[in-house]
């Protein structure tokens, strides 16, 4: 049986794809921030279940600390957290609220759980976005956004940073049998952007929401590639902008070293080695 860790699960894509996935006979565990939403969904799926904030990392450990204990395996961990914020807004870890909920949590829940991921041979699937292309610009000497936040490049460098750590997965551990992928959901119709001033407020949330696809087909694609074969459904290491096609997407992440020093920097922010 297969264990597969959904975080983003009380809502949008992360719960259509829990909900498609309840009919296989794979283990689900769902992270949620909500505890009202994500337990509804467990319950209508069956699945396991556990609350963590990501703007708090030492929810993040404690997650990890319990998935270490109760997982013998996990198959698939599918980073799919996170959300464009109003900001700058700097978190009780200290850094600022975009970076850590997109990345820096899910870097650090998959560092806690690597030798778990490793002995399962596992995929890690990372949600990403077109806006990495559209709005990303990384300074690696200002990571967090501090000078010139906007929303939208906040979460462009973010979606970026998605892509950045699925490389690096793939360049450490890819030869340990570890696999790891990133993806666009599409312009999905959520509660995404309803906690910013920016413009995509006005389209995910205003009459042009009728353009967006639905939730549903969202989660096919975050089902798409947990479901998938590493190397035969999709190549590890790779960004899809769809579910069957590598996609183009920013410059910066086909620079190696920007890989590299992006992973670096993270893991010295977090005062963690790999």
């Amino acid at each position: 049986m297969r264990t597969i860790v959904i975080t983003g699960a009380s809502d949008g894509i992360g719960a259509a794809a829990a909900r498609q996935l309840a009919d296989t006979d794979a283990r689900l565990i769902l992270i949620g921030r909500s505890p009202e939403k994500t337990q509804a969904v467990a319950e209508a799926t069956g699945a396991e279940y556990h609350l963590a904030d990501f703007t708090r990392l030492d929810e993040v450990r404690r997650l990890a600390r319990v998935l270490n204990e109760s997982c013998s395996r996990i198959d698939v961990l599918a980073n799919n957290a996170g959300g464009m914020f109003s900001g700058p807004v700097t978190t009780p870890d200290g850094f600022e609220k975009t970076f850590q909920v997109n990345h820096l949590a899910p870097y650090l829940l998959t560092h806690l759980l690597i030798d778990r991921l490793l002995d399962s041979r596992a995929a890690v699937v990372n949600t990403s976005s077109i806006g990495a292309r559209l709005f990303g610009n990384i300074d690696l000497d200002d990571l967090n956004n501090w000078q010139g936040f906007t929303p939208n490049k906040a979460y462009g460098d973010a979606k970026l940073a998605n892509i950045l750590f699925t490389k690096g997965l793939h360049e450490r551990f890819h030869a340990r049998g570890l696999s790891s992928v990133a993806f666009h959901p599409g312009n999905v119709a959520t509660n995404f952007a309803a906690d910013t001033d920016s413009y995509f407020q006005r389209v995910y949330h205003g009459v042009l929401k009728r353009f967006l696809i639905s939730p549903q087909q969202g989660g096919a694609r975050l089902r798409h590639f947990i479901d998938g074969k590493p190397g035969g459904t999709w190549a590890s290491g790779e960004y899809y902008g769809t579910p069957r096609r590598i996609g183009s997407t920013n410059r910066q992440a086909s620079d190696p070293e920007i890989v590299r020093e992006h992973w670096q920097r993270s893991a010295d922010m977090l005062d963690i080695g790999w």
